[in-house]
Formats: structure tokens, C-alpha cells, sequence
């Protein structure tokens, strides 16, 4: 059952109660991630999530380890390009002493400056990483080509040079600019009470940052432009990393339903399209899916392979046919068959309690309202061939595509390709 409410600092709090689990999971979400970021100051969300385990007035770095391991329980963060989120998961025992923990470092992280130097190195690290990681940064690479070098095209990380700049002036400033009551939602799933938690929560952190900056209240989004080319990287890798794209839909859009079945028919799992052609049929690739990807005001609809040296020009070549085809022969049992592969990820999805308040936490920040598991799987259903077929005229259909190319590739044996 889902039921929302608000702190007495006006922070909405949603749950859902959920009967037969054991396990609770709370999340903390702040609306502020890479794209609301300064270029030069790119990364600093990310950072900050770093700084909140390092330390508070009452607790040290392993302190917070070490509780939260007692209770048998994870504590956690992410940040992604709108959103910045901490949780915490553990068995409804020990849900007040969770919360506690999560509420002190939420409220009371002390971010030394010995701790935020420690940790420039660390992201450094894992910066790097992720450029060592190539079918993790074609996407960073992507993302920058189509929406340039700022808002959405900022990769979550940083850079080395913004992250080695970042201070402690830099952590309060963004705090005091984006972590108002006004930028939260607290989201809480399990077998829980709903009037419980509420009063846990103000019990914790229910006067906190009361009285801090609202002014992002209501945040104005910019749209950013959608730009078509092709870039190409060469690195000497094995293989090549391909990142291709069209403009999509954003998150609340009333188109989402039948674009997340068309791409389900091209790209998403085994029996898609793009799978059975470039994989199963001609051993092209060994990796290949499209994927969706929506924010608040945007999105894109693109594709992700990797291949061989001597094959990355058919494998392009074969992911535009398969998608310029899509206009041409769609069939019933395609479309049914993804129907039961949304409705069977959902329902699975939701199975455990941190799907479920991440579930909850998403709709209240990109709809503002709740959509029940039957209200999505209704919506899913009732999507007709023929709404398929005005998504691939309205979104694909003769647009310009985006092409990332990362590895041992060359830009001109793609000429009249792309």
C-alpha cells in the first residue's frame, strides 16, 4: 500500500508497505546531479556523495562501517545526471538505528580537509577506471557528443582536473544551493507503518535545513539541443566500442509505453532484433543492445555494440537496416512478446524492497503522483501496433543519427555508411 506525507520541514515522504519481507529500505533523494553542475566545478555531486561517509561529530569513517555492518545491513549512495541518492537497506528490527545512521550523515558529515583531499585521489582512481573501462566511458563520450559540454552532456564523475579543484568552500556552497527541503524526497519500502516512519523521520531529521534556499524550487530546465555526427576516437583497444542515437522522450512523457516496446523489439534482450541479426545469425558482436534513457525534460533511444577491428563497419551498417527496417514489418507476436518481457522485468523489479523505493522515489520526482504495478502493466497493454508505428515516424524515421566511435577505428571507412 502506498501512502505519502510530509515532514514538518514540508520534505515529502513516500512509502509503500509491502507484507511478507523482512528487510526495509529508506533513500534519501536529492535532486541535483552532473547537469546542474558549473563545468568547472563537474563532479561535485558525485563528490559530495563520496564526503557523507566520512565522517561525522559523533561517528568516524569506520565507525559508520562498522555499525552499519552490525546491523547486517548496506549503506550506500549514487549519484546519476539529475539525482543524487543515499540509502540504506537492513531486516525491520533495526530500522531506528538505520535511520540514525543515515540522519548523521545526512546532517552532521564534518568534510575535513584531510578527508576531501584523501578523497581527490580516490575518485581520481576511479576515474580512471572508468577511462580503462571502455564500454563504460563510450557512453560519457556519447552523452557529451550529443548534448555538447555541459547540463546533460557533464559526465557524473568529472574530470581529473575539476575534481582535483574541488574545496571545502565548493561542498557547502553546492549543499546550501541544492540540498534544501525543497530538493528532497525520503522514500521508504518494506513492511513498515507509514505513520512510524514519519514520525521516526521528524524524530531525526524532521527540523532539518528548515529554513535553507528554496529558490530551485520549481528548477527550469533548458533543453538541451540534440546534435547528430559522427565522432570517432581512436584508441588501440581489441575491439570497438560503438555508441549510436536518435532524440527520444523524456521521463513523464505519454509516449514512454510504446517506445520502451519498440525498444524492446530492436534491441533489449536475447530475442530482440539487434540481438538475433548481429549476434545469433552473422557472430558480429558479442555485446549489443539499445536502451531508453529519459530525464526530466529529454532523452535519447540509442545503441551500444562492440566488435572486432574488421567488423565494426558491418556492424553500424546492420544496426541502421535493423532500425530503418522497423517501419517496414513489425509483427503481433513481436509486440506481445514485448509486453510480457516490460511486464515480467517490472514485477521482478519490484520483488525486492530497494526496487520498490526506488521505484516510489522516481515516480514522485518525475511524476509527482503514484502509478500502481496494475495502473504501468494497464498502461503497457494497452499500447496498439499502431502507436508503435507513430513512434518510428515521429522519433526515427529519416532523423539524423548520432554516432560515438571508440577504439582502433577509422572515420573515413564509414563514409557513405552513416
Amino acid at each position: 500500500m502506498y501512502k505519502k506525507g510530509y515532514l514538518e520541514n514540508g520534505t515529502p515522504i513516500v512509502t509503500e508497505k509491502v507484507a511478507g519481507v523482512r528487510s526495509v529500505s529508506i533513500g534519501i533523494w536529492v535532486k541535483v546531479g552532473a547537469r546542474f553542475e558549473r563545468r568547472e566545478k563537474n563532479g561535485i555531486s558525485h563528490f559530495i556523495e563520496h564526503m557523507f561517509f566520512k565522517g561525522t561529530q559523533k561517528r568516524t569513517q569506520e565507525q559508520i562501517a562498522s555499525e552499519i555492518d552490525y546491523l547486517g545491513g548496506d549503506l550506500n549512495a549514487f549519484t546519476t545526471r539529475e539525482n543524487t541518492t543515499y540509502y540504506v537497506k537492513v531486516l525491520k528490527e533495526h530500522v531506528n538505528e538505520a535511520v540514525e545512521i543515515l540522519a548523521d550523515i545526512y546532517m552532521n558529515s564534518l568534510f575535513r580537509e584531510q578527508d576531501i583531499h584523501k578523497e581527490q585521489e580516490i575518485i581520481s582512481e576511479e576515474i580512471k577506471m572508468v577511462e580503462d573501462t571502455p564500454d563504460d566511458y563510450i557512453h560519457d563520450l556519447f552523452y557529451t557528443d550529443i548534448w555538447g559540454q555541459s547540463g546533460l552532456g557533464l559526465p557524473v564523475l568529472g574530470t581529473q582536473e575539476t575534481v582535483r579543484e574541488i574545496t571545502r568552500n565548493d561542498i557547502t556552497s553546492h549543499l546550501s544551493a541544492h540540498y534544501g527541503t525543497q530538493d528532497v524526497v525520503i522514500s521508504c519500502a518494506g513492511n513498515i507503518n507509514h505513520e512510524a516512519m514519519l514520525a521516526l523521520l521528524n524524530s531525526k531529521i524532521g527540523a532539518v535545513r528548515a529554513d535553507s534556499n528554496q529558490a530551485a524550487e520549481g528548477k527550469v530546465y533548458e533543453k538541451p539541443p540534440f546534435s547528430a555526427s559522427l565522432k570517432v576516437y581512436k584508441k588501440d583497444f581489441s575491439e570497438v566500442h560503438i555508441c549510436m542515437g536518435i532524440e527520444g522522450v523524456k521521463q513523464n512523457s505519454t509516449l514512454r509505453y510504446p517506445f520502451l516496446i519498440l525498444n524492446t523489439i530492436y534491441g533489449a534482450g536475447v530475442s530482440s532484433r539487434l540481438f538475433q541479426e548481429v549476434r545469433e545469425k552473422r557472430g558480429l558482436a558479442y555485446s549489443i543492445f539499445s536502451f531508453l534513457s529519459s530525464y526530466s525534460d529529454t532523452g535519447v533511444f540509442g545503441v551500444y555494440a562492440a566488435t572486432g577491428k574488421k567488423k565494426y563497419v558491418e556492424v553500424i551498417d546492420t544496426i541502421i537496416k535493423e532500425m530503418d527496417s522497423l517501419k517496414n514489418n513489425l509483427k503481433e507476436d513481436e509486440l506481445q512478446r514485448a509486453k510480457n518481457q516490460l511486464k515480467g522485468n517490472l514485477l521482478m523489479s519490484l520483488e525486492s524492497t530497494s526496487g520498490r523505493m526506488q521505484n516510489i522515489a522516481r515516480q514522485e520526482i518525475y511524476y509527482g503522483r503514484y502509478y500502481s504495478p496494475a495502473q504501468i502493466i494497464r498502461g503497457i497493454e494497452r499500447v496498439k501496433m499502431k502507436h508503435v508505428y507513430e513512434i518510428i515516424e515521429g522519433f526515427i524515421d529519416n532523423v539524423p543519427k548520432a554516432f560515438t566511435v571508440f577504439g582502433p577505428a577509422d572515420a573515413a571507412k564509414l563514409k557513405g555508411v552513416v
